[in-house]
């Protein structure tokens, strides 16, 4: 057993109980397939999450992107922007907020920080689009399955409600 292994056992019963589809995982195939499309290896996490509950259609809201497939993907929607100086190299959007805001994972990093992508008002600096969603996926994951993620109306509705945190990397990334 790994420390991954309960909490993808209580995203799959959650997954689950919310779900009236069957989820299709992603093969090891096809994570390799992925992996090799977008030039470089998911963290662990996020690789089994696909692998073991499903290939997208789960999670806050919007829902997690299928990993690789027909239609909007990880892969496709990386393809799509990238973009040197705006989006940095190794962040996976995962989940399409809507108007133009994702959920990205860093995969620079073993534990596949995630960040939120806000771009409405920026002009010229992107680095300010970025902003600390959770230190970690499993942190994120854990804040979904609490409900105490930020997206959750009750969360962003309260009056202590708080502003993201701009991501302390995103000049160096996006240079």
């Amino acid at each position: 057993m790994t420390g991954h292994d309960e909490l993808l056992r209580l995203v799959a019963e959650r997954v689950a109980q919310e779900s009236s589809a069957d989820l299709t995982r992603a093969t090891p195939d096809q994570v390799r397939e992925a992996e090799t499309a977008l030039g470089f290896p998911l963290p662990p996490l996020l690789a089994r999450l696909y692998q073991e509950v499903g290939n997208g259609g789960f999670g806050p809201d919007y829902q997690l992107l299928p990993l690789i497939g027909e239609g909007r993907t990880v892969v496709g929607s990386y393809q799509a922007e990238y973009v040197p100086g705006q989006w940095p190299s190794g962040v996976v959007p995962v989940l399409d907020w809507g108007c133009g805001m994702y959920a990205a994972v860093d995969c620079t990093d073993p534990r596949g920080p995630v960040l939120l992508y806000e771009p409405n008002a920026v002009e010229e600096d992107w680095s300010i689009a970025w902003y600390e969603d959770a230190e970690s996926l499993a942190a994120w994951l854990h804040a979904w399955l609490s409900g105490t993620g930020w997206y959750e109306e009750e969360i962003m509705m309260s009056e202590d409600a708080s502003d993201p945190t701009p991501w302390p990397q995103a000049v160096n990334r996006l240079t």
